[in-house]
């Protein structure tokens, strides 16, 4: 992606409650006419007979155009189901702002995919969501946002989920 312009603002999305809010957030303060927006999402299973899923699993999908992500069909292949909300945020913000909006899907650990995609876009920024979860679940099952924080070069921002 050397040969684009614009800054490249990665979100972080799960189609929960919580990176809608962190995808609102980063379309309202940081996108900006010009950049381009990169939906990362990551699938927890990879079924190798899906065919083409089995090309992508260490660098993760090529890069799926709001156009081809907002189709169910071409969503099918990878294994991934945006849900209706998360794809109007996209196209409204696609249609009201001079922006690009795009997709990249990874397969595997949430933690360490999200943080290659950092380095291999490579992004200007991210924008991720925070779950919230009390001190034993995250001692636990530990926290996606938390990793990444510690773990990437570029700025991180953690929008909170209020309860």
């Amino acid at each position: 992606m050397a040969e684009i312009n614009g800054r490249r603002i990665g979100v972080a999305v799960d189609f929960s409650e919580c990176s809608k809010k962190a995808l609102n957030w980063a379309i309202d303060n940081v996108v900006r006419d010009g950049d381009y927006l990169i939906l990362i999402t990551v699938a927890h299973d990879m079924h190798y007979e899906d065919g083409e899923m089995q090309l992508w699993e260490t660098v993760g999908s090529p890069l799926i155009p709001l156009s081809e992500f907002s189709e169910a069909a071409v969503m099918k292949k990878y294994g991934v189901k945006p849900d209706a909300e998360t794809l109007d945020i996209a196209n409204t913000a696609s249609r009201q702002k001079s922006i690009t909006v795009v997709m990249k899907i990874y397969w595997g650990d949430p933690r360490e995919k999200i943080c290659e995609a950092v380095e291999h876009i490579p992004l200007s920024s991210l924008v991720i969501g925070n779950r919230g979860l009390g001190g034993l679940k995250r001692m636990i099952m530990g926290s996606v946002s938390n990793h990444v924080v510690n773990n990437v070069a570029c700025p991180v921002t953690v929008v909170k989920a209020h309860h």
